[in-house]
């Protein structure tokens, strides 16, 4: 198991990354001044809660003196020592078991994942002791405790390495599940969720470390925190509603400005917060545009997108509808290794755009 993850580590780190001019424009940040890595977006947040709070603290396989698999931890060690920045042994039962006691008993730890997959070593801990306890306790024991790290696809590491656990962790009462694209969105909400009372899920993606954004001078300062459970919309458009979250919000909006060309108005919204999740957005822009389509990496069948299909269904937005909602997933099967079929297995720009158009009934 510790040579499949090496290998991962070391094939994630080598693939080449960055952002287009375009893209970048796209964030919008009229005092956008600087680039910011997601790596480093999310390295800046924790160092910044650890030295804003000495009860904070950070554990996982390989986050101190290898400074993480994917370097998101990198120089934390020897800023606030072992203590503080503790390896762990590969059992992901036993460091989320730790961690969350430690959290019942005043800490506030960050308890990384190398990735969510490893994490269903470790959901009974995660979603019977850390969401369940507040209640159970009647509100007298807290859990303030963030499970992060790595989810869904990135590139070729198959069925077992790939999954999208959005849906399985938005389910659950107790949680807040959040799902960052930018490096906006990293720093702003893992500092919420640092600081939250209640446990909360942060889905981080592999292939968006390494990716640069402009962000503007507040996104850089130590006070910059996002509110949980506020979708963003990243480029307003009037003729259909495109919701997204992690990845494929990038994708969303690579689609929308290519069929900006053609004359149709796509409105993107980064969902951020997939529990809870920000329906008021949804259904405003919908009454707009009278179209929706839902795009994630996750698999089809009770994914986020059912989930907001169904809200739509039962709001007053269903009313404003001209079409069905379309809904663009990843494929129903375990991921393949093969490249050629694991680009056919996740959503695509391609996909997005054909689904658009097909829902307007211009294909």
């Amino acid at each position: 198991m510790a040579l499949v993850r090496g290998i991962r580590t070391a094939f994630v780190r080598s693939q080449p990354f960055g952002l287009s001019a375009g893209l970048a424009a796209r964030r919008g940040l009229a005092t956008a001044t600087h680039q910011l890595t997601v790596r480093d977006a999310l390295n800046q947040a924790m160092e910044e809660e650890m030295r804003r709070d000495k009860t904070v603290f950070l554990l996982g396989e390989e986050v101190a003196q290898y400074n993480g698999a994917y370097k998101v931890s990198k120089g934390l060690l020897d800023k606030f020592g072992p203590d503080r920045v503790i390896d762990t042994p590969i059992t992901e039962m036993g460091f989320a078991g730790l961690a969350v006691g430690s959290a019942m008993a005043g800490l506030k730890p960050i308890c990384e994942f190398m990735t969510f997959n490893f994490a269903m070593q470790a959901i009974d801990h995660i979603v019977n002791s850390a969401a369940k306890t507040r209640y159970m306790s009647g509100g007298i024991v807290g859990v303030p405790i963030v499970f992060r790290g790595p989810n869904g696809a990135a590139a070729g590491v198959a069925a077992q390495h790939s999954q999208d656990y959005a849906a399985w962790y938005g389910q659950i009462p107790g949680l807040k599940v959040v799902s960052p694209w930018s490096a906006e969105d990293a720093k702003g909400l893992l500092k919420a969720a640092i600081r939250d009372p209640d446990p909360v899920v942060v889905l981080e993606n592999e292939i968006m470390y390494g990716q640069h954004f402009d962000v503007s001078e507040e996104v850089l300062s130590d006070d910059f925190v996002l509110p949980i459970g506020k979708a963003k919309i990243e480029k307003e458009g009037s003729d259909i509603t495109v919701v997204a979250h992690s990845r494929a919000v990038g994708q969303s909006l690579d689609a929308a400005k290519e069929l900006e060309k053609e004359g149709i108005k796509v409105e993107v919204i980064n969902l951020r917060s997939i529990r809870p999740l920000d329906i008021d957005t949804i259904i405003k822009s919908v009454k707009k545009t009278n179209h929706l389509v839902t795009v994630e990496g996750g698999f089809p069948q009770y994914s986020v997108g059912s989930e907001i299909c169904a809200q739509i269904m039962e709001s007053d937005a269903f009313d404003h509808l001209d079409a069905p909602v379309s809904r663009v997933t990843g494929a129903d099967i375990p991921m393949p290794y093969a490249k050629n079929l694991e680009d056919l297995s996740l959503p695509r720009v391609e996909s997005i755009k054909n689904t658009i158009l097909k829902n307007l009934n211009r294909k």
